[in-house]
């Protein structure tokens, strides 16, 4: 194994250039592969691959010393569609077994990493199954989908000491790297207020429709898994997972720990004191859809207010962007968002700060799969860009503020006890129930 873990020294110095390997092709890849014994070359496994699962699968393989030894997805459909994708960028798709039942591929004794790539619900289960049998993972966000799972998920990787990085890509991305840096070094001034706003014009949920079979090679109860048994309905399904709390919990998750991840990464913050949300269906209430398509959440924190505000098929955000996180200080406020930064001066300060648009100059998915696979060679849990803590970390706090709209409550945090002080609200929000035979591991 350890034979395995050793890349060659080529290969090291190639990595380090995340700019430069964001610029070259599958082929240019192919060719530093092809130079890399296949004793050196870890080979990944993924789990879940119709959406991040697969865009991480391609950004893996641009790593040298990286090879596909799996796929395994409940939909035989996206499967076959997936493996035309291979042979599509003249890989060997011989050398690569698939799977609908994910327990197999973790039984695959070649597979060193596995990416956790399917819906919010199976994301603790399948990260923790992975660490247990070995593996090193790569979980897409938010990594729970309750707090309880987030905790967990947290100690199966310090149980087994498996290398585990949370698919929060923008921290691998230098721009928002320099942004935070600006923000903590105090040009700002004082900030009392970060405003994290998420509006996204294209997402809509889907029409109701009635419940119906199953597609043609799709295992419906094990894409349920531990969620509560119900019958099939198309608009529940693949995509549109994201709108119901059996699977996830709307923007708040899916954009949520991206952008306030971010926030709280420049504030140094920890968990809020307090929280409320106020939200609902309001733009399509005839829709299929349980999370608020419009949500505004308050985050009380020792010394500033953190705001949430998302909304769907609205583009018009804040600062004239659909999504982004402003930090609002006395001397001016900083904008970032995945199209660059900027700060805009406050008139009436003394001592004004300003600084002109900065656009992005790398690729954040590919520098975050660069930095994985260094940490999974050299074993420096500390140099992960995102570990399971810190995505544990950002998705607790997004659940805080689902909990709180869904309770119809504001919340006070107890710190000491690691929960609310409303035990009702506890008992009924913090863990997610499993059905179906299925249970969280006592880790």
């Amino acid at each position: 194994m350890m034979q395995r873990r050793r890349f060659l020294k080529q290969a090291g110095t190639l990595l380090a250039g995340g700019t430069v390997l964001s610029a070259l092709d599958n082929n240019a890849f192919a060719i530093f592969k092809n130079r890399i014994a296949p004793s050196d070359q870890l080979v990944i496994g993924a789990i879940g691959i119709n959406g991040m699962g697969w865009a991480n699968v391609t950004a893996a393989l641009k790593v040298p010393g990286v090879t596909l030894g799996a796929l395994c997805d409940v939909d035989k459909n996206v499967l076959d569609k997936r493996m035309a994708d291979l042979a599509k960028k003249n890989i060997d798709t011989s050398k690569v077994k698939t799977y609908a039942d994910y327990r197999k591929l973790l039984d695959q004794k070649d597979i060193d990493i596995v990416i956790v790539g399917s819906p919010d619900h199976w994301h603790a289960l399948q990260m923790i199954h992975a660490c247990e049998a070995g593996k090193d993972v790569f979980v897409e966000k938010p990594v729970g989908n309750s707090i309880i799972e987030c905790r967990t998920m947290v100690a199966a990787q310090q149980r087994y000491n498996k290398v585990v990085q949370a698919g929060q890509w923008q921290r691998s991305q230098q721009h928002f790297k320099d942004a935070v840096d600006y923000v903590q070094s105090g040009k700002l001034g004082m900030i009392r207020t970060v405003k994290v706003w998420c509006y996204q014009g294209w997402m809509k949920p889907a029409a109701v429709v009635p419940d119906s079979n199953p597609p043609a090679g799709v295992d419906y109860a094990a894409w349920l898994g531990p969620a509560e048994k119900r019958p099939f309905n198309a608009s529940r399904f693949h995509f549109n997972f994201r709108w119901f709390w059996d699977y996830a919990g709307g923007l708040m998750t899916d954009w949520g720990v991206h952008l306030l991840d971010y926030a709280l990464l420049g504030m140094k913050a920890d968990v809020p004191k307090s929280i409320a949300a106020l939200g609902g269906k309001f733009a399509y209430p005839d829709l299929s859809q349980e999370t608020p398509d419009t949500l505004t959440t308050l985050y009380e924190f020792d010394k500033f207010n953190l705001v949430w505000d998302s909304a769907m098929g609205i583009d018009n955000g804040s600062y004239g962007r659909n999504h982004g996180i402003a930090f609002i200080g006395n001397n001016g406020t900083l904008v970032l968002h995945r199209g660059g930064w900027e700060v805009l001066e406050e008139p009436q300060s003394t001592n004004k700060a300003s600084k002109s648009f900065v656009k992005p100059s790398d690729n954040g998915l590919n520098n975050h799969w660069v930095n994985f696979i260094d940490v999974v060679k050299s074993r420096k849990m500390e140099e992960l860009n995102c570990s399971i803590q810190a995505g544990a970390h950002v998705a607790t706090v997004a659940q805080m503020g689902n909990i709180s709209f869904r309770s119809g409550q504001r919340l006070v945090w107890d710190k000491a006890k690691d929960k609310f002080t409303d035990e009702k609200v506890n008992g009924l929000y913090l863990a997610k129930e499993y059905h179906n035979g299925y249970k969280l591991p006592k880790v």
